[in-house]
């Protein structure tokens, strides 16, 4: 097996230059019909899926299903708002790596103290835009710690059959990158379990 390995790291460092976030401003400011919804978020985050063609964003089915979680509140005369839209993007996000209950855990306080508050100073549109801010800098460091972590691996199985180095050494990068995204994941479900326990006092 001949593996590119450059062109492999190449094309993983372009491929998160092409992550970013739906810009606050984009967002509409009309309420819209699910049907526009689901187009909307189809366009915005098509180049974030896994494969292009056949990956669904968002589907009418996730929407309600959502909504019977209590992820998302009801729509208002079947028109979801620009709060709807913010929350559906936070959950596109969350899905890949959290529960559903995770995700109820960490927006439900947010909604019910930010939904349909746009008058207030802080909203959920200025905690997206505060959230997101981050991006540029997280997908630099990103970068960096990806080129590392590539260099690491290519050190590895030094005596193993030449035949055999080139996927072993990809083995290896790709289990050093499972790794960081376990130990993280650890990390945010702890966390989660804390910030479910201070909510549930805010509410005693």
């Amino acid at each position: 097996m001949t593996i590119d390995r450059e062109d492999l790291l190449n094309s993983i460092i372009e491929s998160l230059d092409r992550i970013h976030h739906i810009s606050l401003d984009d967002i509409p400011n009309i309420d819209l019909y699910m049907d526009q919804v689901t187009t909307f978020m189809e366009s915005r985050l098509r180049s974030t899926t896994r494969n292009p063609v056949g990956d669904k964003i968002l589907t009418k089915t996730m929407i309600n299903n959502y909504a019977k979680n209590n992820l998302l509140p009801p729509p208002v005369r079947k028109k979801y708002s620009k709060e709807h839209i913010l929350l559906l993007i936070f959950i596109y996000y969350y899905k890949g790596i959290l529960s559903i209950g995770d995700i109820q855990t960490l927006l439900g306080p947010l909604t019910q103290k930010y939904f349909h508050t746009p008058s207030q100073e802080l909203n959920l549109g200025t905690i997206y835009e505060e959230v997101f801010s981050l991006e540029k800098e997280e997908i630099a460091d990103l970068q960096k710690d990806i080129e590392k972590k590539f260099a690491i691996s290519r050190e590895t199985f030094k005596d193993a059959p030449e035949t055999d180095q080139e996927i072993l050494q990809l083995f290896s990068f790709i289990s050093m990158l499972s790794y960081d995204v376990y130990v993280k994941k650890l990390l945010i479900e702890k966390m989660i379990d804390s910030f479910k326990t201070a909510t549930a006092k805010e509410n005693d």
